[in-house]
């Protein structure tokens, strides 16, 4: 995917599936042919790095909070088995970073050939396998996390992928395959039996990445004051979501005497630190993305773009977060901040030689 998505997908060209690119470089006489016909042994020349780099290693942890936010909305916890869930969403998203680095080849080596493919560093052949073994692996986990009704989730979410970063990314119908691709991942957390509880959380989170996978389309030519405009305001109404009117009537609810007496052992407690943790981090969702997409707005360049690309997959996590807690889990939301943590500490620690997340 090109995140967002992402991705799962991200998740340009998208995100979390997006043109989750680098700054383009000049454009190179090094075409892809030659790189399809590369000798097996270049296969193995590649190194992890250059794999972790195909599937945008650090924008997997933006993807982990999905299933947490559809489970939590659906009050079911991710202990035991179910808690492969996240991990499947991990290799979906990964696969899908690959099958889009695999479908750009071309593109790639004209816009960004630094990247894995057009660089030589990874043959065609090797990410197409990589794409495929990851995405079996996601589904095999869904199965084994939240058997058949994942399964019933997971399938169209991997079709949903293949299906966007093969034929549906530069059409107009991207982005929306996209944010399905980011919705349909909310909902595996939930399962077949619970989509309508999980959907609001999905509908947030895949609204975000259409946001992402719009902007994304300038990381490399630009994009205008317009898209980035739209972009920060629904981001905005994101967040508003996140802190809808349900939150508001739990905590009234929720600390009524009456409230206390139905369920004292743990509910009122819970609904108080729910909303705060709510609202801290939808207010963490708009401090991480809404600058960026404020400053690509007055300033429509590709690097004002491709920061504000980046500044929304990682933004992904508070959201999830939000959604958690505005469910009444306030713990699943403390470990996601958890994780956004250590991805901040991941990129302050690899300084420059990062690997990228778009």
């Amino acid at each position: 995917m090109r995140p967002a998505t992402g991705g799962p997908a991200v998740l340009p060209r998208e995100v979390v599936g997006s043109a989750l690119g680098a700054p383009a470089r000049p454009t190179t006489s090094r075409g892809t042919d030659d790189l399809d016909g590369a000798s097996p042994g270049a296969a193995a020349r590649g190194t992890l790095r250059d794999h972790l780099e195909l599937v945008r290693a650090p924008a997997v942890l933006t993807v982990l909070g999905d299933t947490v936010a559809g489970a939590s909305s659906a009050g079911l916890p991710l202990a035991g088995r179910r808690a492969l869930l996240p991990l499947a969403s991990a290799c979906l998203y990964a696969g899908g970073m690959a099958l889009n680095d695999w479908a750009d080849r071309e593109v790639d080596a004209v816009e960004r050939p630094e990247r894995p493919i057009p660089s030589g560093r990874v043959t065609p052949g090797r990410a197409l396998g990589v794409a495929a073994v990851l995405g079996a692996a996601g589904l095999a986990l869904a199965a084994a996390g939240g058997g058949r009704r994942s399964l019933a989730v997971a399938v169209p979410l991997a079709g949903c992928i293949w299906l966007y970063d093969a034929r549906l990314k530069d059409t107009a119908a991207g982005p929306v395959a996209m944010a399905a691709c980011r919705g349909l991942d909310v909902l595996l957390g939930a399962g077949v039996a619970h989509l309508r509880a999980a959907a609001p959380a999905a509908a947030a989170l895949a609204a975000h990445t259409a946001g992402v996978t719009v902007l994304s389309r300038g990381e490399v030519h630009g994009t205008t004051r317009a898209v980035a405009g739209a972009v920060a305001a629904g981001s905005l109404a994101v967040a508003g979501a996140a802190l809808g009117s349900r939150a508001v009537e739990w905590k009234i609810l929720l600390d009524t005497p009456a409230a206390c007496r139905a369920g004292s052992s743990t509910r009122p407690p819970v609904g108080t630190r729910a909303t705060i943790a709510a609202a801290l981090a939808a207010a963490a969702y708009l401090a991480q993305c809404l600058p960026a997409q404020v400053r690509a707005a007055r300033t429509p360049t590709a690097p004002a773009a491709r920061a504000a690309t980046g500044a929304g997959i990682r933004a992904m996590i508070p959201l999830q977060a939000a959604w958690a807690a505005r469910a009444g889990r306030p713990g699943a939301a403390l470990v996601l901040g958890a994780v956004a943590a250590a991805g901040a500490l991941l990129r302050r620690a690899t300084g420059p030689r990062a690997v990228s997340e778009t």
